[in-house]
This record gives C-alpha cells, structure tokens and sequence, in this order.
C-alpha cells in the first residue's frame, strides 16, 4: 500500500490530517515572526528609541536581491509542479529533469540568501530588527534547504 498508494479509508484520513496539521503549525510558526515585525513597528517601545526602522538601520534593496530570491521560489515552484504533472502522465524524464531544475533553483536561491546576509549592514544582536529578519527569513531559508534536500533524495530514488 506504500508504495502504490492504496490505503484503507482510515489510514488516508489520517495522513490528511497530518498534513492539515503540520501546514496549520507552519502558518502559524511564521505568523509570530510577521507579529513580531508589525507590532516591533506599529508601537516601538521606549527600549527601541521610539522609532522604527532603528537608528542606523539600512535596508536592503528589496528591488534586488530580495526580488530575484522570490523570482527564484516562483520559478522552482513552477518546475516542481511540471515535475508532479509529468511523474502523473508517466514522463520520467520529464519528472527528474523538473526535480533537477527545482533542486538547482534552491540551492541557487540559499546561495544568494547566503549573500544578501554577508552583505547586511545589522545584524541578529542589533535589537528586534535584526532578530526579526535573521530569524525568520533563516527559518524559510531552513525551509527551502530541507526541501531541496528531499527533492534530491526522491531524485535519486
């Protein structure tokens, strides 16, 4: 039942659950990030000098890196759709030429992050700004990291 994809009723109920879940707990996981971010920068305290962004805070130019890096996640969502869609009609190499492509675009996009982190002029310890930002987008770039590294697993599968 595996490996063909014929479950009992009840056991496919509970791994829609699961995933039901664990998307439920994802959501909320990065919704106290964008919390914390909002409410740092609706109502800066006194501890943050009254002001947001911080005093001596550059931004990164959201019109480069940061708008390349989500080019590269729409891209390699795009090619890991072609790759399920050509595993389904039975095209294997079609399947591992879009699992290659979206493989190539995560490690791509976490080389880049890498950069855009080296390049940033705050850092985790410079108050809620930095840990905001370095925490969370850490935790997405943890994210694409891991899957990248299962699609590489179910590549050479």
């Amino acid at each position: 039942g595996t490996y063909q994809g014929f479950h009992t009723y009840r056991v496919s109920v509970g791994l829609r659950w699961g995933i039901i879940l664990f998307i439920t707990f994802e959501v909320f996981f990065f919704l106290a990030f964008f919390w914390a971010y909002f409410h740092s920068s609706l109502a800066p305290t006194f501890e943050l000098g009254s002001c947001w962004p911080p005093v001596g805070v550059e931004f990164l130019n959201p019109f480069s890196v940061p708008l390349l890096n989500t080019a590269v996640l729409l891209a390699s969502g795009v090619s890991v759709t072609w790759a399920h869609h050509a595993l389904i009609e039975k095209d294997r190499s079609g399947g591992i030429f879009g699992l290659v492509v979206t493989v190539i675009l995560g490690v791509y996009f976490t080389f880049l992050q890498a950069g855009e982190y080296y390049d940033a002029s705050f850092s985790l310890g410079d108050g809620v700004f930095g840990s905001v930002f370095f925490v969370a987008t850490g935790f997405h770039g943890l994210h694409v990291l891991i899957s990248s590294s299962f699609l590489l697993v179910c590549l050479f599968r």
